[in-house]
């Protein structure tokens, strides 16, 4: 038995689990998870994205904006029509964090190549840091399709800066709809095209930042737009409706899972009266596995394969390098549940992602 055929068994005996609040809107009979609508996939050029639709719901759309400094899926939202990423700073929405204006949706980037950051380089750059900056900028769709089994969105893209291009990047993504989960396999491979050095930071790589209800309870001040979109610092936090939490494959919790490798890693918490998680999986075949795990309690959550000598404090070095013309493969897999997800589950949904690709 096929490791794919693996994975869509236990995915059917999953889909009565995946949702054990207590609101209504949690308790989704397996009868009615098993009706999977049909997937679109629409380029649409003259707006600068690609949508994927289950159904006529919008899932996510990979958006390559003029006002952004690198491609990425945005929004992204569970079944029950949550969206789990953050808006700002494409849209300014009363209550949410107005920082690090760089993190929007999921991407995947680096912030030490050859020198050049291309993780935190945004509108908000100052100006003394524009010319180490980094773009990458989107060449072309090559295949925007779907079947009956998935929605497949395939790009290239262009990591430039200083007037050249340094690495050239296709990326293949497969969205897949099992009910109450919803997969998003992001394939990247980076072709050199000078030699290359990826310095050892805890800049990267592989990203989601999340809405505000799904960050880590914290009554550290912080800044949050206004009703009118502008950003207000806030000294006494409330926390109602925040109440994410972390877990990882070996058992971390919390915030304690910043700078510690592990297979996978999950973000759970409620969203109104949903209960949301989010599950980021590494692939055995990464440099690095498993990876070190950039996760931070105010709502960023990123895998980082490359940070060794950062997050083991010396003890460990990658500088991972690439001749001109060589490549290097990362390929990252996500779950969006609608419900809680258990740990054998998210196992044998890695095993089956690590046998595809």
């Amino acid at each position: 038995m096929g490791v794919r055929v693996l994975g869509y068994l236990v995915l059917l005996a999953f889909f009565g689990s995946c949702g054990n609040g207590k609101s209504k809107k949690n308790d989704v009979s397996p009868s009615q998870d098993m009706v999977k609508p049909g997937i679109r996939v629409e380029n649409k050029v003259s707006e600068q994205k690609v949508d994927v639709y289950f159904g006529d719901e919008l899932f996510t759309s990979y958006i390559y904006p003029d006002n952004i400094m690198k491609p990425c899926l945005w929004p992204i939202v569970t079944s029950e029509g949550t969206e789990i990423t953050r808006k700002y700073p494409l849209k300014k929405v009363a209550g949410e964090r107005a920082d690090h204006p760089h993190h929007i949706g999921m991407w995947m980037n680096y912030g030490d190549v050859n020198g050049i950051d291309y993780w935190g380089h945004s509108e908000a750059t100052p100006e003394d840091r524009k010319p180490f900056s980094g773009v990458i900028r989107h060449q072309e769709v090559v295949e925007a399709d779907a079947n009956d089994s998935q929605g497949t969105i395939r790009v290239q893209t262009n990591w430039e800066a200083q007037g050249r291009t340094q690495i050239k990047e296709d990326i293949e993504f497969h969205f897949m709809d099992k009910g109450k989960v919803r997969i998003i396999d992001w394939i990247s491979t980076l072709t050199a095209q000078e030699d290359i050095l990826f310095k050892d930071t805890k800049e990267g790589m592989f990203a989601i930042r999340v809405s505000r209800e799904l960050e880590l309870p914290s009554d550290d001040p912080l800044t949050l737009t206004d009703a009118h979109g502008n950003p207000e610092t806030i000294k006494v936090i409330n926390n109602d409706m925040v109440s994410g939490d972390y877990l990882s494959s070996e058992g971390i919790k919390g915030e304690d899972v910043w700078g510690t490798r592990a297979k996978w890693m999950k973000l759970f918490g409620k969203y109104k009266e949903e209960n949301v998680a989010v599950v980021i999986l590494d692939h055995e075949k990464n440099p690095g596995y498993p990876a070190y795990w950039h996760a931070r309690g105010y709502g960023l959550f990123a895998v980082n394969p490359l940070g060794q000598n950062v997050f083991s404090e010396g003890k460990e070095t990658m500088d991972l390098r690439l001749k001109k013309g060589e490549s290097v493969r990362f390929a990252f897999r996500t779950l969006v549940c609608s419900g809680d997800i258990s740990n054998e589950e998210i196992n044998v949904l890695g095993k089956e992602f690590s046998g595809l690709y």
